[in-house]
């Protein structure tokens, strides 16, 4: 069966402390590549097969824009967001949704409760239930059908691997990453997802960066583009105090999750680090892939250490702090 990087390939990345004992160890694999793909540090196995997860939507966008839709940078966006079902996130997946003439019963992915606290309270208080729209995937669902609006795709069934907008991201993966996709498989909100080599993972959004106007599919406009809504609008890719959204707020670096520990960041210069946490632990994972930027560097410690406090690697005890989640290397 294929699978991910193995515990003896992985290398030890971070540890969690508390009052001075080693509770937690996170292994794993992570890799700094430059605008060219070249390796600048790696830790572990880069060339371990990761599914990118929701980190896979800076390259599905690629393909939604290669169709030549045209949105707002808020809209821009909210298609690669791994949102929380905030008010605010669910307001803009309906305007999206209502721009392209389509209602909430148009969208696919599975159903959610909200992870925003006050919006999950007001869903109880009003006797709702889990809802596509809550999704955290929904936003990019909503351009997927936009999309498929534009080319004049069926849109029923626009998440079977066989759609022609799916074979269209695959076409913008398999150009970027250099790889030939071999393993596919169903995300949690439903759409196709594509196990790749972490260090293709890195190089494939460094060329987003380096891309001119000979790449295929408008990559380097619809690039150019994404990198600069999300820098515009950081909460709409996350949430306020999310991580991907916290770096994009103080560091300017395009940044993004995705579930069981694959984590992206990515500087204006094209400098990528992508990681792959092997227990799925995302907690960790930004502050492993800061760290390698560091070694790389691409980014000063003093700036690390000062944007650690809003990364929630603190741990409690009795209500107070007693350790902390830190780097290994």
């Amino acid at each position: 069966m294929a699978g991910t990087g193995t515990v003896e390939t992985s290398e030890e990345l971070a540890v969690l402390v508390r009052n001075d004992f080693i509770e937690s160890r996170h292994v794993g694999s992570v890799v700094v590549v430059d605008s060219t793909g070249n390796v600048l540090f790696s830790k572990g196995d880069p060339n371990a097969l990761v599914f990118p997860r929701s980190a896979m939507k800076l390259f599905q966008a690629m393909g939604i824009f290669s169709t030549g839709i045209e949105l707002s940078p808020e809209f821009t966006a909210l298609a690669t967001s791994s949102h929380t079902g905030s008010q605010a996130h669910v307001e803009l997946v309906r305007e999206l949704l209502a721009s392209g003439g389509f209602t909430e019963a148009d969208l696919k992915c599975a159903t959610e409760w909200p992870v925003n606290k006050d919006m999950l309270k007001q869903v109880y208080k009003s006797d709702g239930t889990a809802l596509p729209i809550y999704h955290c995937c929904s936003g990019k669902h909503a351009a997927m059908l936009l999309a498929c609006k534009h080319e004049g795709w069926p849109t029923a069934n626009y998440l079977d691997t066989d759609h022609p907008l799916q074979l269209r991201i695959l076409e913008a993966i398999e150009y970027l990453t250099g790889e030939t996709i071999t393993s596919t498989a169903v995300d949690g909100c439903g759409a196709p997802v594509h196990a790749m080599p972490l260090v293709a993972l890195a190089s494939g959004v460094a060329k987003m960066h380096s891309a001119d106007d000979s790449a295929p599919l408008s990559i380097s406009n619809s690039a150019t583009n994404l990198f600069s809504s999300m820098l515009a609008h950081p909460w709409v890719v996350g949430d306020h105090g999310e991580p991907d959204t916290t770096i994009m707020e103080e560091l300017g670096f395009a940044a993004k999750s995705g579930y069981e520990g694959v984590f992206i960041v990515t500087t204006p210069q094209g400098v990528t680090v992508a990681t792959k946490i092997l227990d799925g632990n995302l907690r960790t994972a930004p502050i492993v892939a800061l760290q390698a930027l560091v070694r790389a560097g691409a980014l000063e410690q003093a700036q690390l250490d000062a944007l650690i406090p809003r990364l929630h690697t603190e741990v409690y005890g009795g209500g107070k702090v007693v350790g902390e989640l830190r780097t290994t290397f």
